[in-house]
């Protein structure tokens, strides 16, 4: 670690994550050392994270834990960090972190206009980069006194359960529901049908299975609460990584 020169972090030094169940953060880094230490500073803060050392496994672990943040080094064996980058994108609006010891404008320019949301160059402070990714995740999700996400023609309160279509309330299962306000919380990323059993019925089941339950149970959603079940406008399925709610329906807290 010492070639970064990076300070020891401890959990006094952190930014503390307090609220709610812990995001899951996903680095993307091949060298070990790194890491390590980012893992090491995100957990300390709070966050659940998971590790890649390379660009094709970060997109495999994309489809299978549906991650709330994308930790990102550009030079990646194989897969390189642009591309990666690039490839999330066309699928997710995850945020990501782009880390590099690149620190030219070009580089920072051409990450950003890939889909990346910031930059992080190194050598950098534990601090620094542990509040980065508060301030990322804060400014992608719903503020947590949020209670009820608009859309057009939809609303779902977070905090009673309840649900309405053009003023009208929508009876769903404890299960539908669930599975609906899992998404409206992370509107614009993309739910695997895994992390959707673990959200909706709080255990785990094999992919496979978990694929089939969830598209049962995602259809009766549609079915209740889309205008058109063969076009849907909320609730969009991403193929080969799950669901996601449709962000460019949403309406912003001020309007």
């Amino acid at each position: 670690m010492s070639s970064l020169n990076l300070p020891f972090a401890t959990a006094d030094h952190l930014v503390t994550v307090t609220d709610g169940m812990a995001e899951l953060v996903l680095v993307v880094e091949d060298e070990e050392n790194v890491r390590e230490l980012v893992s090491y500073t995100l957990q300390g803060a709070g966050y659940r994270v998971r590790t890649a050392a390379d660009g094709e496994t970060a997109l495999q672990d994309m489809r299978r834990s549906s991650p709330d943040l994308v930790v990102l080094d550009i030079r990646l064996p194989g897969i390189d960090g642009w591309e990666v980058c690039r490839l999330i994108r066309q699928q997710s609006s995850v945020p990501i972190l782009m880390m590099t010891a690149l620190a030219e404008d070009e580089s920072l320019v051409r990450g950003l206009r890939l889909g990346a949301d910031d930059y992080l160059a190194k050598p950098f402070s534990p601090m620094v980069l542990a509040a980065r990714v508060q301030a990322l995740l804060r400014r992608a999700s719903p503020s947590s006194s949020q209670q009820v996400v608009e859309l057009r023609g939809l609303t779902v309160n977070l905090a009673s359960a309840e649900v309405q279509r053009d003023d009208s309330a929508v009876h769903l299962t404890p299960t539908e529901f669930r599975m609906l306000a899992a998404l409206a919380r992370r509107a614009g990323s993309v739910i695997s049908p895994s992390e959707l059993m673990r959200i909706a019925q709080g255990y785990d089941v094999p992919e496979r299975e978990a694929q089939e339950i969830v598209k049962v149970h995602i259809r009766h959603l549609r079915h209740k609460i889309e205008p058109d079940v063969e076009h849907p406008r909320y609730v969009l399925t991403v193929r080969g990584m799950g669901y996601m709610l449709n962000r460019q329906e949403v309406l912003e807290a001020d309007t």
